[in-house]
């Protein structure tokens, strides 16, 4: 048996699929990065936006190999049926990367073994993973931007063992999605701006993982998400079929838990997500959107003692919270707290909250939120 076949079957059993490709470069892919950035659609996200010429280049980080090989493991599991009250996507509920380590450990494993050198590399700014994939014929490139594969859909991590072994590249997938278009209307910020094409700034994944404050038109249609989304995913017909037989699960992470744990306690219970700088604000000022959009006046007291709070992120999206819940405790609680908050990001919140709070939860357009700031991240 060749040495492709042997490691076939270790995919095999991890139903998994494998593909090999070469280190050439991939100049369009180079374009369409810098294109990207030039139109701010990368949306301050740095990952292989920071560095296109590396990160489409992988000769330059790997001179010494001679072929990528590639894999796709689907990671959906009981739990993950269609549901509306999901907070984390499904990639995200867990450690999800533990089935794609164990079978790249493998491949490595049998790599090294034949005598040839190897380097896993997955979520690594200087491989694209998804242009290998799609090089490697292990998917096609869907009209979400998320590689698609047979009998998964949308539904896998990506991942690489780069070796010297010289193995023969396996064809592209002729496959493409054809006239369907239904992740396009199913993003609910509209980020999908044409087939292929994802505006950043609008994703609301991309936007729960960013620093700063998060635009106001956006933190509505967040809905009760902390973190990732799945909409354009469970919407893409080829993913269906793996999908259907699972069943639902209510046990979603509750924005008000979260909002009542200390750093250390809420540390580890998001150790696998991208959090910036491993700082627990970002996941409070998630928390503080979903609550607002979830929770009703019960939630007004522990949405309320953030308002104060030294940290003006938090400060400025538990305001807009409050409001949005919306109704008379909630203009009050606003009220009384611009005749104590000094800080004039908060402060400019709770006025368009107020406003908001009295039509009953509903912004009208007060204070772009493009004007507020975050002092902490602008003193970087």
């Amino acid at each position: 048996m060749d040495l492709f076949a042997s490691l076939t079957e270790i995919t095999d059993r991890a139903s998994a699929a494998i593909g090999v490709t070469d280190l050439a470069p991939y100049p369009d892919e180079a374009d369409r990065i810098r294109d990207r950035v030039s139109r701010g659609l990368h949306g301050g996200l740095s990952f292989t936006y920071a560095n296109p010429d590396m990160a489409t280049n992988p000769e330059k980080s790997f001179p010494w190999a001679s072929s990528i090989v590639v894999v796709t493991v689907p990671y959906l599991t009981d739990g993950d049926g269609a549901t509306g009250t999901r907070t984390v996507a499904r990639f995200a509920d867990g450690d999800r990367y533990d089935g794609l380590r164990a079978v790249l450990a493998d491949v490595a494993s049998m790599l090294d073994g034949a005598g040839h050198r190897t380097e896993i590399v997955f979520d690594d700014n200087r491989l694209m993973d998804r242009a290998v994939a799609i090089r490697a014929g292990v998917g096609w490139s869907g009209k979400s931007t998320m590689v698609l594969t047979p009998g998964a859909g949308p539904w896998i991590l990506i991942g690489s063992v780069v070796t010297e072994a010289l193995l023969e590249p396996t064809e592209p997938m002729a496959r493409s999605c054809g006239t369907c278009d239904a992740c396009i209307p199913a993003c609910p910020t509209k980020a999908i701006i044409a087939p292929g094409v994802l505006d950043a700034r609008r994703c609301i994944s991309a936007v729960l993982q960013r620093r700063g404050v998060i635009d106001r038109d956006i933190r509505t249609l967040i809905g009760g998400r902390i973190y990732g989304c799945d909409d354009c995913l469970t919407a893409c017909p080829p993913g269906q079929p793996a999908m259907r037989p699972l069943e639902a699960t209510d046990d979603a992470l509750d924005p008000s838990y979260i909002l009542s744990l200390s750093d250390d306690e809420l540390g580890p219970i998001v150790e696998h997500w991208y959090v910036p700088s491993r700082r627990m604000r970002f996941v409070r000022r998630n928390a503080l959107i979903a609550l607002g959009n979830t929770g009703g006046e019960s939630s007004l007291g522990l949405l309320a003692s953030y308002i104060g709070h030294p940290d003006a992120l938090l400060g400025v999206h538990a305001a807009w919270s409050v409001g949005r819940v919306g109704g008379v405790a909630a203009t009050a609680i606003c009220e009384a707290a611009l005749e104590r908050v000094s800080d004039e990001t908060v402060r400019a919140e709770l006025a368009a909250a107020v406003a908001a709070s009295r039509r009953g939860g509903v912004y009208a357009g007060e204070t772009s939120a493009a004007s507020l700031t975050d002092p902490e991240e602008n003193a970087r």
